[in-house]
């Protein structure tokens, strides 16, 4: 049985680095997350013009879904390879594999062949995404971890504010390939960054160690559901494709759980489950972001549906919240490294985010803009607040040598959620749209009630999404807290990798 009070972390060995030299490899990991944060909002931002020399509209979603597939596919695998074969590696191969397949992006001739950069390009993303976080556990102690999960969660705000101007400036004055070609620059810079500042950590795993079997099954079952989930939205549930797709992903990740079991070393360890903080991180980031980012992608139609404004001004409108976001992610971050029942921090924050769901159920083609800035904010403030804590909280209650696959599973069934949200709120606005705007014979509404049918479909969409929050608000009050201080001692780098770990489980 494994619980939270065997507390391993503590006594984990870290890299000790000076503060100059750690300075220099924070800023190499914060522009490793850069590159994958930017790289869907400054994307979106260039599709109409990608659409008008390409062609072949009907790739417009997977442009942004085979980044979004390929990425939540490998961060499980990825977290578990740095895990047996330290992070540096991977973060360097996965900087220059995001780099060339940036470039690839860049020289696509058609849509499908774009669409299949961008499917590499979500590999490497992935890659980048969970051994940065994992890497947090190497050179910080839990202390100054919960600090840094602030600074490193900004970085997804900064990159939700700056993407959709920075794609407007390089598609309208470069063209839009230079959105893709702006990843070599920094891309290259972030890898000598690191590649002259990091250390590398010493492993006596061998390939031997990799659950060869087990990543497959989740990645082929992974795959087929994450497509079939968008694929619904355009085909509907009964279509034969979304139904074959399902199956064959329920038959894929039932064998993958079977395999798990019995492996040596599973990619995804399902003892974890079995800590109450893992498994209060993992329900909590799923919930949360059904609400936040499940509704995220409805915001737009209240400004352009139900207040008739433009394209632009919805954009401009959008960015109180990313700013609130940040905003709460430092201080939040500040705040749970220095108090221990952090779980109340969560609580409260999750309160904040539902609150301004339920406030945005209630706007009409009346609701003034302020208002709408002011739902905005709480809902920034509510999901930013809780970003910094379970990455922090996970790392600080299993062995170190499941730290990088623990925190990269709260990231996992984060993006999970993201999608599920999407998919289930976005089957909630079809059928109350559809069931409003025409009559018993077909006959479509005038546009007068088509926006009333939208705000009224709009209003479900968020209360289902506050729902979801307010659950998660349950679960977050049941966390058995685990201290992030940690102790003084430092252990020098020649040790990380020898000490051993409780195991989990034991």
């Amino acid at each position: 049985m494994c619980d939270d009070s065997m507390m391993p972390e503590l006594d984990a060995p870290r890299i000790d680095l000076p503060r100059k030299r750690l300075i220099v490899v924070t800023f190499g990991l914060l522009l490793s997350m850069m590159l994958s944060a930017l790289d869907t909002s400054i994307v979106a931002t260039a599709m109409p013009r990608i659409i008008a020399e390409l062609s072949g509209l009907e790739y417009y979603a997977w442009v942004t879904t085979a980044y979004l597939v390929t990425s939540t596919t490998i961060i499980p695998i990825s977290g578990k390879l740095g895990d047996l074969f330290g992070r540096k590696r991977f973060i360097q191969g996965g900087m220059i594999g995001f780099v060339a397949a940036s470039a690839l992006c860049g020289i696509a001739q058609s849509m499908p062949q774009l669409v299949a950069a961008r499917a590499l390009q979500g590999v490497f993303g992935g890659f980048l995404t969970s051994s940065a976080l994992g890497s947090m556990a190497d050179l910080y102690l839990p202390a100054t971890r919960a600090k840094m999960q602030g600074v490193f969660v900004s970085v997804f705000a900064f990159a939700g504010i700056a993407g959709p101007t920075l794609g407007g400036i390089l598609t309208d004055q470069f063209g839009w390939r230079y959105v893709f070609y702006i990843n070599l620059p920094v891309g290259i810079l972030a890898s000598l960054v690191v590649a002259l500042a990091m250390p590398k950590i010493p492993s006596n795993a061998t390939w031997r160690h990799i659950d060869v079997p087990g990543s497959l099954l989740l990645a082929f079952g992974l795959v087929p559901l994450l497509s079939a989930l968008t694929v619904q939205r355009e085909s509907g549930w009964g279509s034969p494709l979304v139904i074959g797709l399902l199956l064959s992903a329920a038959i894929l990740l039932a064998a993958f759980l079977v395999v798990e079991r019995r492996a040596t070393h599973p990619v995804m360890p399902l003892v974890l489950f079995k800590t109450p903080t893992f498994k209060v991180g993992v329900i909590v980031s799923f919930l949360g972001a059904f609400g936040m980012f499940g509704s995220n992608i409805f915001i737009p139609l209240v400004y352009q549906g139900l207040l008739g404004l433009s394209a632009t001004q919805s954009g401009v409108l959008l960015a109180p919240r990313m700013i609130a976001m940040m905003v709460a992610s430092l201080i939040s971050g500040q705040i749970v490294s220095r108090i221990d029942h952090y779980r109340f921090v969560s609580a409260a924050g999750l309160m904040t985010l539902a609150t301004g769901l339920v406030l945005l159920s209630q706007v009409t083609a009346a609701t003034g803009e302020l208002e709408i800035i002011r739902d905005l904010v709480f809902i920034g403030l509510g999901f930013g607040s809780n970003q910094p804590i379970y990455q922090s909280a996970v790392m600080s209650a299993v062995p170190h040598e499941y730290v990088g696959v623990a925190s990269s599973q709260v990231q996992f069934w984060r993006s999970m959620g993201q999608t599920m949200g999407v998919t289930v709120l976005g089957t909630v606005l079809a059928s109350q749209v559809g069931a409003r705007v025409s009559d018993p014979d077909g006959v479509i509404a005038s546009s007068g009630v088509a926006r009333e049918a939208l705000g009224q479909a709009l209003h479900y969409v968020f209360l289902v999404a506050a729902a979801a929050v307010l659950v998660a608000v349950a679960v977050a009050l049941t966390l058995k807290e685990v201290p992030m201080r940690g102790r003084a001692r430092r252990a020098s780098v020649s040790s990380v990798g020898t000490a051993e770990s409780t195991a989990v489980g034991e």
